[in-house]
This record gives C-alpha cells, structure tokens and sequence, in this order.
C-alpha cells in the first residue's frame, strides 16, 4: 500500500528561474513524510530522525494552483531504521523521485532506538519493494 499526501505549492516555493526551487523538493517530501508518520491512529511518538535523503530530479514543476501528488511507501525495515521512496507526480508527470533512510531516536536519552513491534506493524502495512514509477530514466532529468 501507498500513502498519498496532496502537497499544495507555494509562490514563494519558486526561484529565480521561476520553477519550482529544488530544495523546496525537500520540504515537500518532509510534509509528506510527516503527513504520513504522525496521524492520530498511527504514529511515531518516540520520534525519528533523518539519517539519509537521496534526490532525483527528473522534470521542473512550475507553481500553479492545483496540489502536487506525492506518494510514498516503505521499500526497506531495519532492526533500527527504515526507508521512505517518494515520486513527486502528476498523473502524466513525475518530476523528482527519492527516498530518506529514518531513524528512531529517543529524544530523552539523545541516541537511536530499535523499531517498536507496533512502529513495525504500521511500517508493514505500507511495505512496497516492487519501484513501478522509481525508474533508472536519466530522460528528462534535471540539474539540481
């Protein structure tokens, strides 16, 4: 399964160039992220740290005033970590591919902690290792 989080863009969320700013890319995906961690039925109250972001840029996106599609899935559990993927889409666009290694942490003891068996449970649920839409296609790409 897939969570599906509708990222509204920004006119501030434009650079100089008037696309989309690549780092804004970024924000998007932590909305997204925390769209999909901290729901009130499901969430990491522990908390979580980012250890790792890798970006793929594959297309400008320009502001307009329709939300941008970004879904994410779990390609990758750990005894004390897990991986995010995104695609940042349209129905007939992607425009950045990525994924976030995350790490549980214990914000009272300042260091990492192991998954819990219902972080695990939840994580499970949205277990995607088959990367339809994530693609090795340099076509398009951007610079970053």
């Amino acid at each position: 399964m897939r969570h599906i989080y509708r990222c509204p863009l920004r006119w501030a969320d434009m650079d100089a160039y008037g696309h989309v700013n690549n780092v804004v890319f970024l924000r998007y995906l932590e909305e997204a992220r925390i769209d999909f961690l901290f729901r009130p039925e499901k969430d990491f109250k522990q908390g979580s740290v980012v250890a790792r972001h890798e970006i793929d840029y594959k297309r400008q996106l320009v502001h307009r005033h329709h939300p941008v599609d970004i879904e994410l899935w779990v390609t990758e559990i750990r005894a004390a970590s897990f991986t995010l993927t995104y695609v940042v889409k349209d129905d007939d666009q992607v425009y950045v591919q990525a994924s976030t290694v995350i790490v549980p942490f214990d914000f009272e003891a300042q260091r990492p902690r192991r998954l819990t068996a219902e972080e695990r449970e939840f994580l499970r649920e949205y277990m995607d290792d088959v990367d339809d839409d994530v693609e090795g296609d340099e076509e398009g790409a951007v610079a970053a």
